[in-house]
């Protein structure tokens, strides 16, 4: 067994995350002004540069907005937020994302999927379909929830790189937690053998040439995460 260096979590860190959590429990209300820089630091007990640094990093997460000359304030950070954001959030949740949020993620996996095998499909070699088999049976032959549903996003990924389109790889991966975190879920709830099933049936239909079958595939078992009979809502 392997051991890994332990590190206590820095000031601004802990600011940060004090920060997150009473707003999102609402402690702290969207549009509510913070006091000023200097009343957080001695308040906290920290240097301005701490409350300076842990503000600016919470406005690029989303979670508030600096007025210069005006004061900070609680952003509306489910309208504006962006993928920190989500993470933050599932992170003060124990990992556990709202019915619409899983929703929301669903949704936009669809139209990536569906961009990603259309794009695929067109110009495909038999040593790619070769390639994105063996990330399929990765899954069914993984020793754990964790390892199968790394393995899905192996596969995934790699039709996301092979669509040819720059963009679909780094968009999805952007969302690497949330979606692993999701078929974590679903692993859990109907056994690693569904996910490699939804898998392997997709790497059918792109074998196959089929764009409107792989399409088709997408959309079904992914409706069926979202209000179907493998529902994964909390």
């Amino acid at each position: 067994m392997e051991f890994t260096k332990l590190c206590s979590p820095s000031l601004k860190d802990l600011f940060i995350e004090q920060l997150e959590h009473l707003i999102l429990s609402g402690r702290l209300k969207i549009g509510e002004k913070l006091p000023s820089e200097r009343e957080l630091a001695e308040a906290m007990q920290v240097s301005r540069a701490v409350v300076n640094g842990g503000i600016a990093d919470l406005e690029r997460k989303g979670f508030l907005i600096v007025k210069p000359r005006i004061g900070t304030f609680v952003a509306d950070y489910r309208r504006n937020g962006t993928l920190d954001t989500l993470i933050a959030i599932m992170n003060y949740n124990g990992g556990k994302l709202r019915k619409e949020e899983i929703r929301s993620i669903l949704e936009i996996r669809i139209a990536l999927d569906s961009l990603a095998a259309k794009l695929t499909i067109e110009r495909i070699t038999d040593e790619q379909i070769h390639l994105l088999y063996k990330k399929t049976e990765k899954i069914i032959n993984a020793g754990s929830i964790e390892e199968a549903c790394n393995a899905a996003f192996e596969f995934q990924h790699e039709l996301a790189l092979l669509s040819g389109n720059t963009l679909i790889p780094l968009m999805f991966h952007s969302f690497k937690i949330p979606v692993l975190t999701l078929w974590e879920r679903f692993c859990t709830l109907y056994g690693i053998p569904a996910l490699y099933e939804n898998t392997y049936q997709l790497w059918l239909y792109i074998k196959n040439h089929d764009t409107d079958g792989a399409i088709h595939w997408i959309e079904t078992f992914l409706n069926e995460s979202i209000d179907g009979e493998r529902s994964i809502y909390y």
